[in-house]
């Protein structure tokens, strides 16, 4: 039987309701402008993926297009992703279960049901601004890491070149992501809300002209 929803979730289904379930493959696949815009993004990612193996879990794992990448990338034993879109959740098992690799549940960012000291590594790629309290969303993913794995956490630096490609870009092919946003992390926000939730701050960049913020914590021995 299925959980009953909070109104937290049922309020996050309903603000990505347009998104399509292999939205990531197929964008990738016919559009040029995306295709360049999430190659670059991994590139950076996958330079901070530790090729060990483990257990990993991906939050807001969508159609899976990504957890598939860190899945190879990272040699990992096992992935489990998250979303709370059900038709995403289905397509992505659906996709990937060639692998055996890799599994994708329904979840909410801010109440990860898994037991504490789980996961040898997760990821959150272009999550926690579509959360509303990512400070609990971090004190979840240090609960379930295990001492001294690590995260990686990808979000808009949300610069002024940034804030005009969106506004157009939620205009035209873009426009399911209207509104989707809800948090910014201006100012160096994430790093220092990682801090302060007791991560070590390994990695701290941004790239593709500032737009793109990528950090990398470890969760302390």
């Amino acid at each position: 039987m299925r959980k009953k929803l909070t109104r937290r979730t049922k309020t996050a289904i309903k603000r990505h309701s347009n998104v399509p379930p292999d939205w990531y493959e197929r964008s990738i696949k016919e559009n040029i402008l995306q295709r360049f815009w999430h190659k670059k993004r991994f590139k950076e990612v996958a330079k901070l993926v530790e090729k060990t193996g483990g257990k990993i879990l991906d939050i807001g794992s969508a159609d899976g297009t990504f957890s598939r990448i860190i899945l190879d990338r990272s040699k990992g034993e096992y992935v489990i992703g998250i979303d709370v879109l059900k038709a995403s959740v289905d397509w992505a098992n659906a996709r990937h279960k060639d692998t055996g690799k890799m599994e994708f549940r329904l979840g909410d960012a801010h109440k990860l049901e898994f037991k504490a000291n789980s996961f040898d590594s997760v990821f959150a790629l272009e999550v926690l601004e579509h959360v509303d309290d990512p400070e609990a969303v971090l004190k979840g993913v240090k609960r379930v890491l295990k001492k001294g794995g690590y995260a990686v956490f990808l979000v808009p630096a949300d610069n002024l070149l940034f804030e005009v490609i969106w506004f157009f870009w939620t205009k035209w092919r873009g426009r399911i992501w209207h509104d989707t946003h809800i948090q910014s992390f201006k100012k160096g926000w994430l790093p220092k809300l990682c801090k302060r939730v007791g991560f070590k701050v390994e990695e701290d960049k941004k790239f593709l002209l500032g737009m793109l913020h990528v950090v990398k914590v470890r969760k302390k021995k």
